[in-house]
């Protein structure tokens, strides 16, 4: 196993000269000061470190980070990990939740209200994305958010058919199965073909919408898990909504890892995850209704909480975790701070450099478009031989036993099961040495 020694050592180029600097460590602070009512006043924050180099942006961006190094985490696509100011922020927001208890649940906190504080949250993410406050809920993850938004679909009929490909989501998938069992739909799967170059997919989607003319609703990923595939969104959604087809957006892994607003893509319904890339608490994440297309999800399970024209009718009302929620600005703000473009630059650096380290390897399969700006910094990539999901899995732990390596074995794919590699700004250019050392040496596991 890796030792936290044996990866300081590793990693001290970037590291070390980083610790000794104190450089960020004092914007990085891990305290929040107190506000009136002791309520939690985040000081405001500062991004120091250059972005426009590669090595100096690690310099910059580890102190942000309290993680184990034990082992080298290359999973950002399913948890990106607060930085220092938000765990600090969220550590404050949760004493003080926990210090008025029912008085803030009851939305009776002098001073600060619980839905007027929520409401802050919902602005934040609102002005992120180009929309309105009243377009967006706070939901439970991007999980929750997209079931919320499929399984409350209002428009179909029996018969109907629910489009989804197999880059999608598991447990979407599953939650466009329900509309089959619950709803009497038809549901049409079908794969994108490889190479994932932009006129195979238009032309695949133009496919069977064509070859699907009762299709109602459409499933599209914004950024695929499984491979990081970024498709032509707004041409698919045009497309779709030419034809009468809505398009349910799933987000979950593009907010926060790139840029955009809702007028960029135009998609009316989108479901997304705040505690990936953006590194919000866990368990945050958000649906956007646009407003004209409200009535056309039906509230969650016949809820009257809040009223028919409210966005939140859309969401669970359970008891849920308000401190993560109400953390949520703090993210945004060290998002932004940072920089929207100059982040996603960075982590398509880091993509990128085991990626060029690693493509002279004879028979290793790297699944990276044709098309440039068609992926975001996950990755998948197959070990030569490596053809079912088993090897994957046996690849998976190998690389976590043996180097400290953890990456994530995925299947799904019509063309078979991938290693997902994918880096966070947390991770270092040493981190990526190792992983490229791992795959030189068990480039014949499967041979």
């Amino acid at each position: 196993m890796i030792t936290r020694r044996g990866l300081l050592g590793r990693a001290g180029g970037i590291l070390g000269s980083t610790l000794g600097s104190g450089l960020m460590l004092k914007a990085a602070a891990t305290a929040s000061p107190i506000g009136g009512n002791g309520w939690p006043d985040d000081p405001p924050f500062r991004f120091a470190g250059d972005m426009t180099d590669f090595e100096a942006a690690q310099r910059g961006l580890l102190p942000l980070y309290d993680v184990n190094r034990d082992v080298a985490t290359f999973d950002a696509a399913y948890y990106g990990a607060m930085t220092r100011p938000v765990q600090a922020s969220y550590e404050a927001h949760s004493r003080w939740v926990n210090q008025n208890h029912a008085l803030f649940l009851r939305n009776g906190a002098p001073g600060h209200p619980r839905d007027g504080e929520l409401d802050r949250s919902r602005a934040a993410v609102a002005r992120l994305l180009g929309a309105s406050t009243g377009e967006i809920a706070l939901a439970g993850g991007g999980t929750e958010a997209l079931y919320a938004l499929i399984a409350n679909y209002a428009l179909l009929k029996a018969g109907d058919a629910v489009i989804y490909a197999d880059v999608d989501y598991d447990e979407m998938q599953y939650a466009c199965d329900y509309l089959e069992q619950s709803r009497g739909v038809r549901i049409v799967r079908f794969s994108l073909p490889e190479p994932h170059n932009e006129a195979n997919i238009l032309a695949a989607y133009d496919r069977v919408l064509t070859d699907t003319p009762r299709a109602r609703l459409l499933l599209l990923t914004h950024l695929s898990n499984r491979n990081g595939l970024v498709p032509p969104v707004k041409a698919i959604v045009a497309m779709a909504r030419a034809r009468g087809v809505d398009v349910i957006l799933d987000s979950a892994q593009a907010l926060g890892h790139i840029p955009f607003t809702v007028d960029d893509i135009g998609a009316d319904f989108i479901g997304f995850s705040l505690h990936k890339w953006l590194a919000a608490p866990l368990g945050t994440g958000g649906i956007y209704i646009r407003e004209e297309r409200l009535r056309d999800i039906a509230p969650w399970l016949g809820n009257r909480i809040h009223g028919p024209e409210d966005i939140r009718a859309r969401i669970p009302t359970g008891t849920v975790d308000f401190a993560a929620r109400l953390t949520v600005p703090r993210a945004i703000e060290v998002h932004e701070a940072i920089g929207a473009e100059a982040k996603y630059r960075h982590l398509l650096r880091l993509r990128d450099y085991w990626i060029d380290r690693v493509r002279d390897i004879r028979g290793l399969e790297i699944l990276l478009p044709e098309t440039a700006g068609r992926h975001g910094a996950v990755m998948g990539f197959r070990l030569p031989g490596m053809t079912g999901p088993d090897d994957a899995k046996t690849a998976a732990k190998l690389f976590l036993e043996k180097y400290g390596l953890l990456l994530v074995a995925k299947a799904g794919l019509a063309s078979g099961p991938v290693l997902r590699v994918t880096p966070a700004l947390f991770n270092t250019s040493a981190e990526l040495d190792r992983l490229v050392a791992a795959i030189r040496a068990e480039r014949a596991r499967f041979a």
